[in-house]
């Protein structure tokens, strides 16, 4: 099972369940506060003194089947070459958890965004799956990072897609490669909005 939720909602139920053994994987700096154990490529130990760290090594997870209570992956399968092996660990080693990745608007607005994320990612509410394609940049980025930061505190359903799962994860991988015959160009855009201004001032 895999379906829509809210990170509010999920922070609730960590909340709720203490005793859970729960796992943030390539989570940074910016490990969940009720993760018991955090993994990421980077050596943090010496960041996560109060909490089990694991470094990863390779694509299998060091983790046993059904190791944790609940998983939280967020802003992590994006990056991943190996998306389809990626996603079936995740439910190897967890009963449930979250996943929380950019919307292809938000994947196409952030510069950084431009070279480190491989894939789209897109929830078919109808067949309760995760439909993934290779990234495709539709147009120059325009914002940084700390920018899009601020307009998720008031877009965040635009910008972000958020997923709660159980068991499994249904997904399909379309091999498929989009061709973009021409790129949305943001300049041409401003210059609309900006004439059209310039037009009602004049009427």
């Amino acid at each position: 099972m895999i379906k829509r939720t809210s990170k509010i909602h999920i922070e609730k139920i960590l909340s709720e369940n203490s005793s859970w053994n729960v796992l943030d994987i390539g989570c940074g700096y910016g490990a969940n506060k009720y993760a018991t154990t955090v993994c990421d490529i980077l050596d943090l130990a010496d960041h996560y003194k109060d909490k089990s760290f694991v470094k990863i090594d390779g694509k299998k997870l060091p983790f046993k089947d059904k190791e944790f209570d609940f998983v939280i992956a967020s802003h992590v399968v994006e990056h991943v070459e190996d998306v389809s092996y990626f996603l079936n660990e995740l439910s190897r080693i967890g009963k449930k958890g979250y996943i929380e990745v950019p919307t292809r608007l938000e994947d196409n607005l952030v510069f950084e965004n431009k070279k480190a994320h491989l894939w789209h990612l897109v929830f078919d509410d109808v067949d309760g799956q995760i439909n993934i394609c290779k990234k495709v940049q539709y147009f120059e980025p325009v914002l940084t990072v700390g920018t899009i930061k601020k307009l998720n505190e008031y877009f965040r359903e635009s910008l972000v897609i958020e997923l709660i799962w159980e068991e499994s994860i249904k997904f399909h991988i379309n091999e498929e490669i989009t061709n973009v015959n021409e790129k949305i160009s943001v300049l041409k855009l401003i210059k609309k909005y900006f004439s059209k201004k310039i037009r009602s001032f004049i009427k």
